[in-house]
């Protein structure tokens, strides 16, 4: 066997910072066989077969909740004819990974792409393993491997004799990987396309499933941190005295210029020791930066000159110089967090020569690359081990927590010291979705038209802040999720004649991230709510209004058609309750949403249901796909109800769960999911809904009250006649 692996900390930085930018990447299927299954050797890179027939599928995007790991396996056993019931999973490390040159391709699980973007690699592995234990078969019996079919795991000849794949995996794995491999039609599938039970259920049940800040090592010390309550403030002293004698305590260490750590035998003794550690720090410039200063900064840029230009086609101006009537509304999305259940932690060991990393993590070649960047060490001396995630929604594709653990254990070399970051700590420093504002104008005809549509957003840029060289001659396109005029990815989803859809960047202190669903939340609630806005004022059904612009977008019409249908739009809400519509495109998935809800006198919000349709194209697990529209209904949810950060003195004030509330069960509604796949593409599932749900609800509750929400969380209005 040949390795080829020269690559040092920089080249590595610059290829997985390539590879989260959506680089495409071709996976070389013959790539060298290797053990890392124990003694089976592999087929190829993604198949290992056990000699008691139990099939081991790597699966390279991680799990967290959204059932990747189960539809990848899927994929991967319908195109090798497995036994289901024999299918397991492991995960490869990205340390292995980069000594194999990226067999696997991306580790990355965010923008939905977890199987999108790995379905036709991984289908060609197992393709390409089944071609190979027909041919051993084959081998075996003197036949040619055109006599040989496989089916369930089992190998059958011409004259009726059966091989179990494990009785021939070790002759299939010394056989060259065939390149040009036939995938099967997805109308053929039996396993992929099947509401399969998942791989990860039953840890979870038992109560054995471990998650990162779950982990033991032997000898393992714990430690909590406490960074700089502002934003680019600095740590100038602490007394690590005043705390040395406290139980448990082991060491008190700066682990950068903002930030200091406990080191205990226990978390609990940490966190009590660094709560009473005197700390003195230098806020700096951000002390001062409050709610006021965000909204002066976004208002001023509802009304700037300056714009990046995302989508525009005719003379927008001039439609609303002569439009009938105009309208126009400012709508405003809030900073929220990731709140995940599972705060920030990771484990790491650093000695002289070697770096490792335990961690819970959706892109952990770029934990990888930051623990040999921290470390000081080169990659191929460093390995992350991928953890169980309690969360991710986004949050965990940054490394930031995984860079401040390595910090941690460069202070003890040669002990394992697991860093865990408390709830305050989290929400403190976090990635948050950005703040924007929205300026709304639409220019009516006579008839009740759309003749012109401007939306001037104004805010935050995630990539600015977190991936400057993503930006396009100094646009986000990031910031236009959703709304362009042509795009796999996500198109605009009516014909206006004169639009100008508008970014003015206005960049606050605090720092944005990729919150699940991204800029579509936002982009989504402006424009639905104001369709529903400029819909009344045409004197139009908002059905109707949107069908008649929607003609040369038959796909997002459809979504929007069986929502209708599902929720009884024709026929009229019950008595007391009312509809609320909108449609959208994220993710390369046409998603639609109607709820159904009523407010009764006190003010109180009831939706007694969300009728939710998506055309993701191909659907691998359809049990999955309607779990995520739920759980991505509760999470946008909770944003659009109830959550949000603030800012004072440069400081979060929501710091738990008390003033960062989240959806109860008792709030959620029931939920009614349509799968209407074309099988024309591959979009994603796991985020899109979410930009649904809130527009969807707050188009209800202004049919109900005749109160239009403009700024969220609706918690802020009062709802009452």
């Amino acid at each position: 066997m040949t390795e080829h692996f020269n690559m040092n900390r920089r080249g590595f930085l610059v290829s997985t910072a390539a590879a989260a930018g959506g680089l495409a990447l071709g996976m070389p299927l013959d790539a060298s066989a290797q053990q890392i299954s124990g003694d089976t050797p592999e087929i190829n890179a993604w198949v290992v077969i056990q000699p008691d027939d139990k099939v081991i599928v790597r699966v390279a995007r991680i799990e967290m909740g959204q059932g990747t790991l189960t539809g990848l396996a899927q994929l991967v056993a319908e195109e090798l004819d497995a036994d289901w019931e024999k299918v397991t999973w492991e995960y490869p490390s990205p340390g292995e990974n980069a000594a194999r040159e990226r067999v696997w391709g991306s580790f990355g699980t965010f923008g939905s792409r977890g199987i999108r973007n790995s379905q036709d690699y991984v289908r060609q592995g197992g393709a390409a393993a089944r071609a190979m234990l027909i041919q051993a078969a084959a081998n075996r019996w003197g036949v040619d491997a055109s006599e040989v079919t496989a089916a369930k795991s089992v190998l059958t000849g011409p004259d009726g004799d059966t091989l179990s794949y494990g009785a021939v995996a070790a002759e299939a794995a010394e056989l060259e990987i065939p390149t040009d491999i036939a995938l099967k039609d997805p109308t053929d599938w039996t396993i992929a396309g099947q509401p399969l039970k998942r791989l990860d259920t039953l840890d979870k049940l038992d109560g054995s499933r471990v998650y990162s800040i779950d982990m033991v090592q032997p000898g393992m010390l714990n430690a909590t941190v406490k960074q700089t309550p502002v934003m680019g403030g600095k740590l100038v002293s602490f007394d690590a005295e005043a705390v040395m004698d406290m139980p448990g305590v082991i060491k008190v260490v700066q682990i950068n210029d903002a930030a200091v750590a406990v080191i205990a035998d226990t978390f609990w003794r940490a966190k009590k020791a660094l709560d009473a550690l005197p700390i003195e720090w230098d806020l700096g410039e951000n002390a001062s930066f409050g709610m006021d200063d965000l909204e002066r900064m976004l208002d001023e840029g509802l009304t700037a000159e300056d714009g990046f230009v995302g989508n525009a086609s005719g003379d927008v101006d001039a439609a609303l110089a002569d439009a009938a009537q105009v309208v126009e509304s400012v709508y405003h999305y809030p900073w929220q967090s990731h709140a995940t259940m599972e705060p920030m932690n990771a484990t790491a060991l650093v000695t002289d020569d070697r770096c490792t990393v335990w961690v819970a993590t959706q892109n952990a070649e770029s934990d990888l690359a930051i623990a040999s960047e921290t470390s000081g060490l080169e990659i191929p001396q460093c390995d992350v081990h991928r953890i169980n995630l309690g969360g991710g929604f986004g949050r965990r594709a940054n490394s930031d927590y995984t860079r401040v653990a390595v910090q941690v254990a460069m202070q003890m070399r040669g002990t394992p010291i697991k860093t865990i970051w408390t709830r305050e700590e989290d929400q403190l420093h976090g990635n948050y979705h950005p703040a924007t504002k929205a300026r709304m104008r639409g220019a009516l005809d006579a008839e009740g038209n759309l003749t012109g549509l401007h939306m001037r957003i104004s805010g935050q840029s995630i990539l600015a802040m977190l991936m400057p060289f993503r930006l396009q001659d100094g646009m986000d396109p990031a910031s236009f999720q959703g709304l362009f005029a042509d795009s796999d990815e996500g198109e605009f989803g009516y014909t206006v004649p004169n639009i100008k859809i508008d970014h003015a960047m206005r960049n606050p202190p605090l720092r944005p991230g990729f919150w699940r669903g991204v800029n579509n939340n936002q982009n989504a609630f402006y424009l639905e709510c104001f369709i529903d806005e400029l819909a009344e004022a045409a004197g139009k059904d908002p059905l109707a209004f949107r069908r008649e612009m929607m003609a040369n977008h038959p796909k997002h019409l459809a979504v929007l058609d069986k929502v209708a249908e599902g929720i009884g739009w024709d026929a009229g809400p019950p008595e007391g309750r009312a509809f609320g519509i909108c449609q959208h495109m994220g993710y390369g998935s046409y998603v639609a949403a109607a709820a159904e809800v009523s407010v009764d006198e006190r003010g109180n919000l009831t939706i007694h249901r969300i009728v939710a349709a998506t055309n993701p194209g191909h659907i691998v697990n359809p049990q999955q796909v309607e779990a995520q529209i739920e759980g991505s209904f509760a999470f946008g949810l909770s944003a659009g109800l109830l959550s949000q950060i603030t800012v004072e003195n440069g400081t979060v004030q929501e710091q738990n769960f008390n003033t960062y509330p989240i959806v109860s069960m008792w709030e959620m509604p029931e939920v009614e999911s349509h799968l209407i796949p074309s099988g024309d593409f591959w979009g994603g599932v796991g985020e899109p809904t979410i930009f649904v749900a809130t527009p969807a609800v707050m188009n209800a509750v202004y049919a109900a009250t005749g109160k239009r929400i403009r700024e969220l969380p609706l918690a802020k209005h009062d709802l009452r006649a």
